[in-house]
């Protein structure tokens, strides 16, 4: 059976590799790589082309991705039974790839059909958000705009894109002084301030640990027709506050309903980068294609957040080498160190993370997944670093502080600023996100096929020819008709109400 030579196609990604990614399953047998398959390898997975000794680094894309446990043979399955995670040393050598950024004239940037807002800014939606202060106030929330709803007046306003509440689970039981408020109060507010929200209610129960003044006196925030606060003991209970949010509504609606699109320039947008379900094959299709649109985008004068802290762990140094200064460098390099000791402190590893689909998909240290998840960010110099849910005001490509949890990393985004989202996945993901569209990326044709429903783009066809630069033109172009209204596949089925998940950091008391 050895002698056996089979079809199978590999990929082997960097002249200094010593495994390669089985495109299909490799049985027992010769691979194209030249070397014998001593078990069967699933599709994505690594084969190892060369003998790796007991302790020696396996290495992927050029970059190290674990250690060998044992002596690997050539043509041996390389993945978790023989394959180890430990910290090691890694050169930031801030600043050496940064470069200036060409940015197309206003002229010669490509245009999408936004919404213009007075405040600044251009939406790709036009939502009217009923926002939360506590968990306490989320059924209220979620009555109001289930009765708005009901009630059929939204097709008296056809420019809105519905009424929206953004409920969460925290909000008491925090210290008004620690990080836990500040980061819900930015997300908050970050939300209130989204392009792709015309108005706004916030409702509260009353007594909570977040008090909706404290936020307002924060930002010297002003009640108006688009922007109100209630809370319901103040109002005087469920029923009395459902009817009051409606009447407030009703206000908000026709003035939501006064914006139009108009032709705006693509440096208005502020792209999500986020992947979920990786695979195998994430880092070498729909992430890097993926970054090639954020390069088109950031040419095109536009902004690109990458994020998910713990997915680009191992990979940080690959950012700190194109930071525009090594203030930039030294900020993202603080964020990995805090995720260090944060996870000591709870009693985990940076290693927790990839999950068990990320590694039944051929993925099998965060080393790895790293590599993969920060191809998204393109090859643009990395203008700034921030902290979560914090407005994002630079152009160009930049880095938002999340967790790796998708719904949770969005939110931060979003908060941010984020008007459009595109979210590559390998495995298959679910997620939608309002008032932000989200667009569906699949790293490979099977799962393009099987959940065609949610997917809007196929990157499989890069193992067919396709280059990356071709795709990255087609996810730009994408981008611009979903921000100039046509529905991605997520907002066709109604995702995007459940996924407002604001990060949860401190103790609850």
């Amino acid at each position: 059976m050895l002698d056996k030579v089979l079809p199978p196609r590999t990929l082997k990604l960097n002249a200094a590799d010593n495994v390669a990614v089985a495109v299909d399953p490799i049985d027992a047998g010769v691979t194209a790589a030249g070397v014998v398959a001593l078990k069967r390898i699933p599709r994505g997975h690594k084969v190892a082309l060369a003998p790796i000794a007991r302790d020696e680094p396996i290495r992927k894309f050029g970059q190290i991705i674990g250690f060998a446990t044992v002596d690997i043979p050539p043509g041996e399955w390389v993945h978790e039974h023989n394959t180890g995670f430990h910290a090691f040393e890694r050169d930031y050598d801030f600043c050496a790839e940064a470069k200036p950024e060409f940015v197309l004239p206003v002229e010669q940037q490509a245009t999408f059909e936004g919404f213009r807002r007075k405040g600044g800014g251009a939406g790709t939606r036009n939502y009217v958000g009923i926002l939360t202060s506590v968990n306490c106030s989320a059924s209220v929330a979620r009555f109001m705009a289930e009765e708005i709803k009901r009630s059929g007046i939204l097709a008296d306003y056809p420019n809105v894109d519905g009424v929206i509440a953004l409920t969460h689970g925290t909000g008491c039981g925090i210290d008004y002084n620690g990080e836990s408020f500040e980061v819900l109060k930015r997300t908050t507010w970050g939300y209130a301030c989204n392009p792709n929200m015309a108005a706004v209610l916030v409702v509260g129960l009353g007594c909570e640990g977040f008090q909706i003044k404290r936020m307002k006196e924060a930002y010297g925030v002003e009640e108006s027709d688009i922007f109100r606060t209630m809370t319901i003991q103040e109002t005087g209970g469920t029923r009395k506050s459902v009817a009051a949010g409606i009447e407030a509504l009703k206000v908000m609606l026709p003035i939501a309903n006064r914006a139009v699109r108009e032709t705006v320039p693509a440096s208005e947008l502020t792209l999500a980068l986020q992947c979920g379900g990786s695979d195998g094959y994430s880092g070498i299709t729909a992430n890097p294609a993926l970054g090639a649109a954020v390069d088109i985008l950031v040419e095109h004068g536009g902004t690109a957040i990458l994020s998910e802290t713990p997915e680009i762990y191992g990979a940080e140094h690959l950012l700190t080498r194109r930071a525009a200064t090594r203030e930039v460098g030294e900020k993202l390099v603080g964020v990995i160190k805090w995720w260090e000791e944060y996870t000591e402190r709870a009693r985990m590893s940076m290693n927790n993370n990839p999950s068990p689909g990320n590694k039944a998909g051929g993925l099998t240290t965060i080393l790895e997944k790293s590599l993969g998840a920060a191809a998204k960010g393109g090859t643009k110099t990395l203008a700034a670093v921030y902290h979560y849910a914090e407005p994002v005001k630079s152009k160009g490509f930049v880095y938002m502080d999340t967790p790796g949890y998708d719904p949770v990393a969005a939110t931060g985004q979003v908060a941010g600023g984020a008007n459009i989202l595109a979210f590559t996945t390998g495995r298959g993901s679910a997620y939608g996100c309002k008032p932000t569209p989200s667009v569906k990326l699949a790293t490979n044709t099977p799962i393009y096929e099987k959940m065609i429903d949610d997917m809007d783009i196929n990157c499989g066809d890069i193992l067919d020819g396709v280059t990356l630069e071709e795709k990255g033109r087609e996810i730009f172009e994408t981008l611009l008709r979903v921000a100039s209204g046509e529905r991605s596949k997520s907002e066709q089925l109604g995702y995007g109400d459940a996924e407002f998940v604001p990060w949860q950091i401190g103790a609850t008391m």
